[in-house]
């Protein structure tokens, strides 16, 4: 008989569109183990709400919430200092936006490979695309290729832990319509970094989405205060 036993991948699930449709890729070979964090971030109840909704979506029983406290306290990013305004999207720019948290993706992970080294995971799935690293340093590939190099030296000998980030090289466009492939449930998700009610439309990740969405000829299943069109 065909051992049907997964082995178990941790994922790190904010709740945005990306995460989403990275459970659910993991989903076809993987349990699913979820892990999010609270960092003090302006929409955090309703990230963590996207997150439950995803992970009960899911039937997801491995759930781990984790408060990252200090980025609050480290400032320098205008979703965890209130002091900071968000900026519009300024989809052209080739600069740092001011949303970006210093070296948080690095910070996601080492909490993901603790926990799986725990519970005997074998990958820990993250959402990132490297369309965002014009913006963002820490999605860029060969950022996750040295985490992994990383984790082989930093773990016990017997522990073997992938780094896995499949949708990376997509585009907004592409990882949208992969969702709806897999029937991932972008409905349950969140990405607008000041609004928790309606979707601010203006902030970049609400323009990345939107332009995503009408570039994938889908229609973007969440409330938005306003819907620019970003094509």
């Amino acid at each position: 008989m065909k051992n049907l036993h997964k082995e178990t991948a941790v994922i790190a699930v904010s709740g945005g569109m990306d995460s989403c449709v990275t459970a659910a890729v993991a989903s076809m070979e993987y349990d699913l183990a979820f892990a999010h964090f609270n960092y003090g971030q302006r929409t955090q109840r309703r990230e963590l709400k996207a997150f439950n909704d995803i992970a009960d979506h899911y039937k997801v029983k491995h759930r781990l919430v984790i408060d990252f406290t200090h980025f609050a306290a480290i400032g320098g990013s205008s979703l965890t200092d209130p002091g900071m305004e968000v900026e519009k999207a300024d989809l052209g720019s080739r600069s740092v936006p001011t949303s970006y948290v210093p070296f948080r993706n690095a910070n996601i992970l080492s909490a993901c490979v603790s926990w799986a080294e725990v519970i005997g995971a074998k990958a820990v799935f993250i959402g990132a695309v490297y369309e965002d690293a014009t913006g963002y340093p820490d999605c860029r590939p060969e950022f996750y290729s040295a985490f992994e190099k990383m984790v082989d030296s930093g773990t016990k000998p017997e522990t073997q832990i992938r780094i896995v980030t499949p949708i990376i090289n997509l585009t907004k466009a592409e990882i949208i319509k992969r969702g709806d492939e897999l029937n991932a449930p972008l409905y349950l998700t969140w990405s607008c970094y000041q609004n928790e009610d309606k979707a601010c439309g203006v902030c970049d990740s609400c323009a990345y989405r939107l332009r995503g969405f009408s570039a994938a000829g889908i229609d973007d299943p969440i409330p938005y205060a306003v819907r620019p069109d970003y094509r």
